[in-house]
This record gives structure tokens, sequence and C-alpha cells, in this order.
């Protein structure tokens, strides 16, 4: 490659921050600011300087592995690999039909290899049973804001509004360890007058620069949410003109939230009545406010009701689909948004589309040349699907994951993983999942592909092609070219990236993730193009995109956005005599997700280690556990063992784990799988477990 700088894009969280590679002499590759790009002007965090370390790492998967008959991954040619993942596939489908086989994505695939995996289920293997990572990850948000306003975009405005706006909720996210370049955003609100309100049962780094941190009892967001509500009501501060002209649903809402009076709320949650009337005053005394939630509230099985109560805060005090207002999701992976907009979950088509709108199958049934009756319906949920391996499923096909690591209760779906027929990976390295596949694929990374993804803000972005990749290495869309010729279709799934975008193009035309204005030229052009983009009329000059959303109507049927009825309930599993303390998960900042990657670059690991509990000195004085005493902390699904952190930053009643770690410290063993009834999300931040040092 040229020793020239490209301008890209980081491969993490869904900021997608701007950075510049260039190869150097040596054959490292430098990593340089790329000033130019909105959303992180420059700035990088640990995780983006280092993620070329990744792409030399030692750990690299530079060939394709089968399973040999003693048990063992060798290498193997890709003609080998691929006709073994083609046999068992087509093996398992002969003998127990399309839906024995499952395919299992993520949130970090690029548009393209998110629009062909679900087209490949479909159309190739006929199977109903797909979804992908990123159901655990903002499933509840994208729920609740479709039954609000009738679209779910992370942010319907950019984050350049965040700033510029009175006041800030954020409600469980830590943006100072999950994506840090973002924390200016809510310096620079403060640094103009605003304030932020931050939502967290623990005292992080984010929460060290609020104004006001709520410190709830984990599980109780929904509480806390109602209890503003019934404020706002009880002062007097709703927008009557405003609720009367742009929603529907204000009564029963309403009625719901007065049975939450502020001393019910402070019994549940821990918050202090003058607390939650200082939070209400903030909020509403700006002209402006935004509410901006993450996985806090989100992943608990009742998650998408939590998210609504927060979305009702905001439509009974006017503060949606008007400027510098609203509610918004800070989407974690980074292409969370467009990997649940193009068709790799389980219940969706390209553009956003529902599968079981005969409209939508239709329109994408023409673009894929095929019998709209042909395309199977939806399947399982993330979750479900992989509880059902080695049943009902017993092959799989899984690209961009590691649920080994990444899924509750996952020594169980390690379980269920291991008792398959059959299980083909496609990865960058030997992840905790690939080392118990049949065959293993070696696949690009972001720096050595050509690509796009959708940020936070739902801006398309261009993930340009940096560095030639590895002898042996091939990409996800020539895999999936392979496989679909030896399963008999030999066209529809082409290995160039634009090519395969042109194509979405025309499936999401019309769809509610509508990309059918913008091309690759417009994206190297303009740093990015927010959907919806319909493609201009004859002689119609480019449509410009859509920065904000909402500010006319809702995308409703009549334009007014729905308030949710909903009321405060216990979480799916409560402390008891056995379990008493509350388990909380969560990220910290040198590592990602399930480590995967960033636990192979050696400046991270020195940064984060491993695991460990986070413990208040009162319960650890209870347990007679010192700082780095080994902690055991059982649930009813199994035993974790890490050090003691102890802190004043959280609650006594509860303990907090990071989840990047498989081994005797895997969080995820203890998590609760309980699923929100609507998004079917798992309850990954709240269950009950007992605490003891480990000698």
């Amino acid at each position: 490659m040229p020793n020239t700088a490209t301008p890209t894009h980081c491969p993490y969280c869904a900021l997608q921050c701007g950075m510049n590679l260039t190869p150097a002499a040596d054959g490292t590759i430098e990593v340089g600011e790329r000033a130019d790009f909105p959303v992180n002007r420059g700035a990088l965090c640990g995780k983006g300087r280092t993620a070329p370390a990744v792409l030399a790492s030692a750990a690299r998967l530079t060939s394709p592995l089968v399973r040999s008959a003693d048990g063992a991954l060798v290498p193997a040619g890709w003609d080998e690999a691929l006709d073994r993942i083609a046999g068992g596939l087509a093996r398992t489908r002969a003998e127990r039909g399309a839906d024995a086989v499952g395919v299992f994505g993520g949130g970090g695939l690029t548009n393209e290899k998110a629009y062909a995996l679900g087209k490949f289920a479909r159309v190739v293997l006929g199977t109903s049973q797909i979804d992908y990572n990123g159901r655990f990850c903002m499933s509840s948000a994208a729920a609740a804001g479709t039954k609000a306003f009738g679209l779910d975009r992370g942010l319907p405005f950019p984050l350049e509004d965040i700033p510029k706006t009175g006041c800030v909720i954020l409600v469980g996210s830590n943006p100072a360890e999950t994506m840090p370049p973002s924390l200016r955003y809510f310096t620079e609100l403060r640094e103009n007058g605003g304030t932020l309100i931050v939502v967290d049962p623990r005292r992080t780094r984010t929460a060290e620069q609020a104004d006001l941190h709520l410190a709830p009892r984990p599980g109780t967001d929904l509480a806390l949410a109602l209890g503003m509500l019934h404020l706002v009501v009880a002062e007097g501060r709703v927008d009557e003109r405003y609720v009367e002209e742009r929603t529907a649903g204000w009564e029963e809402a309403r009625a719901a939230a007065m049975a939450h009076w502020p001393e019910y709320v402070e019994r549940i949650t821990g918050v202090s009545v003058p607390e939650l009337r200082e939070a209400v005053r903030l909020f509403c005394a700006p002209e402006a406010a935004m509410v901006l939630t993450a996985r806090g509230p989100e992943q608990q099985a009742k998650g998408t009701d939590t998210v609504g109560a927060w979305i009702n805060l905001c439509l009974a005090t006017g503060r949606a689909g008007r400027p510098l207002s609203g509610y918004g999701c800070l989407t974690g992976q980074g292409n969370g948004q467009g990997g649940r907009e193009h068709g790799q979950k389980a219940d969706q088509l390209p553009g956003y589309r529902r599968l079981t709108d005969p409209a939508a199958r239709l329109h994408v049934a023409g673009v894929w040349g095929v019998d709209p009756d042909a395309l199977p319906g939806p399947g399982r949920s993330a979750y479900e699907l992989l509880d059902a391996l080695g049943t009902d499923v017993r092959a799989l096909l899984l690209m961009g994951s590691n649920p080994v690591v990444s899924a509750p209760r996952a020594a169980h779906v390690e379980e269920r993983i291991r008792s398959l027929d059959f299980l083909a990976v496609c990865d960058v390295v030997l992840s905790e999942t690939a080392a118990l596949a049949d065959v293993v694929l070696p696949v690009t990374q972001w720096a050595e592909e050509t690509g796009t993804t959708t940020n936070l803000e739902g801006r398309v972005l261009l993930r340009r092609r940096a560095v030639t990749p590895p002898d042996g290495v091939r990409g996800d869309l020539e895999v999936l070219h392979g496989l679909a010729d030896r399963l008999g279709v030999e066209k529809g799934f082409p290995t160039g990236p634009e090519e395969v975008f042109e194509e979405l193009r025309r499936a999401s035309a019309g769809g509610p993730a509508d990309y059918s204005g913008i091309d690759y030229r417009r994206l190297g052009e303009e740093n990015g193009v927010f959907w919806p983009c319909p493609a201009p009329g004859e002689d119609a000059p480019p449509h410009p995109g859509t920065p904000r959303l909402f500010l006319d109507r809702f995308a409703t049927g009549d334009g007014r956005a729905r308030f949710a009825a909903v009321a405060h309930r216990p979480s799916a599993e409560e402390p008891d005599e056995a379990y008493p303390v509350l388990l909380t998960t969560g990220r910290v900042l040198a590592q990602y997700q399930s480590g995967a990657q960033t636990r192979r670059v050696a400046e991270l690991n020195a940064a984060a280690p491993g695991p460990f509990v986070e413990l208040h000195p009162r319960l650890a004085a209870r347990l007679g556990a010192a700082e780095g005493d080994p902690l055991a902390v059982v649930s009813r699904r199994g035993r974790a063992v890490a050090p003691a952190r102890i802190t004043t930053g959280i609650r006594p009643d509860t303990v907090f784990m990071p989840f990047h770690w498989p081994g005797e410290g895997r969080a995820n063993t203890l998590t609760n799988p309980a699923l929100d009834p609507t998004s079917r999300m798992p309850e990954f931040k709240v269950c009950a477990v007992r605490v003891e040092v480990a000698r």
C-alpha cells in the first residue's frame, strides 16, 4: 500500500470516530487525528489509538481451521473449509428442515455484511432462524422509540446539539469510559450554562461530572421516571398545548404516573424526594432539554416500558420533536444502528421494514428476485436462538460475535453451542466461541476492507480500506459468495462492497431507514449522510439527508407521538435470604465488549488486565473482605471469582462486574436471561447474587 494517510473510522463503538491511517516503513500502522470529522473532531480514546495493534497481532487467524478426526483444529485450504461449511449446513437442512439451520450476526458488521447475511439466511438457507448480538444492546430502546415515535433511530438529532440544550438526563450511561470522545459534548453543555443529571447506581467517571447524580437501586429506573413525571404533573409543569397538539394517550399515562407518588418512589429506588424534586426542577427550567438512555435502563426485563417512561417525561414537558430537545439512545456497538436496519434481525427486512408486512416482503423480494411467499417469517430472538441450539437448531453459521463471553447465562449458552451438530465461525481471532467450531474462517478487519456503517446519530459513514490484509484472509462478502455458490445460488451475492451497497439502496427505498439517496461518492465527499435520505425524483436535486427528525411530525400514522401507560414492577429476580445482593454489569475504559480484540492489545491489558468485583466498604466489612481479596459471586446460574475493588462509589446493596473476560471471572456466567416481552432483551443489568470471600 502507498505510504499515504487514508481517512477512515474506528472499529469500536457507535461514535465511529474519524481517524487517519498511515502504513509506516517498519510495517506498523500509524493512527493520526482526523479533525475534519465532526463527531470526534480528532479526539480518540485509547482503544481507537491502539486499534491497529490487532491488525498485526500474533493471535490473528491467517488460515482456515477445520476440526480433525482427533478433535483438534488444524489448518486447511479455503476450498476444503467452504466445502465443509456448505456440506454441514446442507446436510442439516436436508435432514431436519430449513429452520434447523441458524445464523447469528453482530453489531460490528458493516451495513453491506449485515444486509448480505440476512439475505443469505432467507434466500439461500430459507431459514427464519437469524438474529444478532445487537439484540443484547439497544433493542428495548428501539422498541420503545418505535412505539412512541413510529421510528427508531438512536439519536434523532446530531451530537452537536447536546451542548446547545439546557439540560440532559443521562440514564444508565457512562460515556467517560464507554465512548470517551463524546464526553466533550457534556462538558461543553455545562460550560454553556446547561446542567447534566446522571442516573446510575455507581458514581462513575461520568457521574463525577454531573450537576446532580441520582443513584437508584438497580432495576428501578422505571419507578424513577414515573416519579419524576408524577412531580411534573403535580407541580403544573406539563406543556398542555404540546400534549394536546402533538401526542396521544396522555390520560392513561398520566393516571399511571400519578400512582407513583414521590415517597413511594423513594422507597423503591432509594432516591430521596428532595433529589427527585431537584431533578424535575433542573429538567423543566430551561426551554430545551434531552433524555439520553443507554444499557442501564434498557437491559432489563422491563426495558421497553422503562424507556417508554423516560420518553413520557419528554413528551409531557414538550421536549420531543422540537429544536435542541428530545429522547435519544446512545447506541453501543460500532454498527449497532445499521446492523438492526438491514435484515440480520429476526423480524426485519432491509430498510427497517417489518418481516410480517406484505408490502415490505413484496418490495424486498422484488429486489432479490424471489417469490415473496418463499421468504420465511420471523424467527427467534438472539437469546432464544442460542437457547435452542442443539435441540431445534442443529447447525449454526456465526459472524462477528462471541456469545460464549457476551451472552447471559453464558455457561448454559456455551453448553448449547457445544451440543450443536455443526458450527462455523467467521472471525479475526480464535475467540472463545470460535475455539468450539467445526470450521473457523479468518476474515478481514475494518482497516483491510471498505464498507459503510451507521453511527449512533443515524449518520451513514464510509470506512475505507487502508492496508492490505494478510495472505490467507478473505472478506465476509467473499465467504457468503462462496457458500451461496456451493449451496446452489450462483448469483445475487457479489463480493464488492459498493455493489452490495447499491442493492441495499434499492432494497431500503421507501422504508423507514431509506438509504436510496446515498452512495459511496456522497459519503466520501460529505463526511457521512443522515438517513432517511430518499432518492430524488427526476431532475430534482439530491436529498440532503435528515440530521433532525420529528420537527414537523412524528413517523406515526397521524403524526402524533404516543405516550406509554406503564407502571413499575419488580425485576425478574429480586434479592432474598439466599441471594441478598444485587449484581449489575458493564464496561471499563480499556476493554470493549467480549474483549476478543482488545484483550490482545498489550497497552489495553496493562490498563485493565482482568475482571474485578466492585463493592462498597460496608459490604466488604460484612464479608471480611479486603482490597484485592478473591471474591466469589454466586447466582442461581453459576459462580464467578474476581478480586475485590472497594469503593464508596457504589451502593452498599450492589456489586458491579465488567463483562469483558472469559473463564473464572466471566460476569455473564451469573446474569439472568429473563426477557423483555416486547424487545426480547435479556436482563443483564440486575440479578440476585450472594458474595463471599473465596478462601
